[in-house]
């Protein structure tokens, strides 16, 4: 049966995903901090992979898709992935230290799609290097979101968990 910590965690991670329907900077948005926070919070695998994959799914209904998403997505679960190993380490540094990590394997994995895949560079190393390179703007504001959004939610989680006896957990993820 479904908690009130529950309710919460899947109101939290959907409210962050429809920040990302407000206009913002270029790649400042919440998607690594939702991916994290499921991972890291929900109770149940499946449920960590389902509730912040659909909130996904629902704001890119909206926003739109483009031909490599499959990577955005593919990238997504690995960094929920990276939020299930997160469980009784929520502290600020592992926290922040797989935000940055999970930074760079959006940017990594997703950039090398789009030298692959998309047609704008020459596919030589050089090419690779022109295309990393042309993205690391966005990798800036990426970087900078990923950081805001996760102590928004890990942050702001904690501090109704202090607040709010009923939303406290034991931490523990059944296998």
């Amino acid at each position: 049966m479904p908690t009130r910590r529950l309710y919460v965690l899947v109101l939290l991670i959907v409210a962050a995903a429809f920040m990302r329907l407000m206009p913002h900077p270029a790649n400042f948005v919440p998607i690594t901090a939702i991916a994290l926070f499921g991972g890291a919070y929900l109770p149940d695998r499946r449920i960590a992979y389902l509730v912040p994959l659909g909130a996904l799914v629902l704001s890119d209904l909206w926003l739109g898709f483009h031909a490599q998403m499959w990577l955005v997505y593919a990238c997504f679960m690995a960094v929920v992935w990276i939020g299930t190993r997160l469980q009784g380490h929520r502290g600020a540094l592992p926290v922040a230290g797989a935000a940055v990590a999970s930074s760079v394997l959006f940017y990594l994995v997703t950039n090398l799609g789009v030298w692959a895949f998309a047609g704008l560079y020459p596919h030589t190393l050089e090419g690779l290097l022109v295309c990393y390179v042309a993205a690391i703007p966005f990798f800036h504001n990426a970087l900078l979101g990923d950081l805001f959004y996760v102590g928004l939610l890990f942050g702001g989680f904690s501090l109704l968990e202090r607040r709010m006896s009923q939303l406290q957990g034991a931490g523990a993820r059944p296998a």
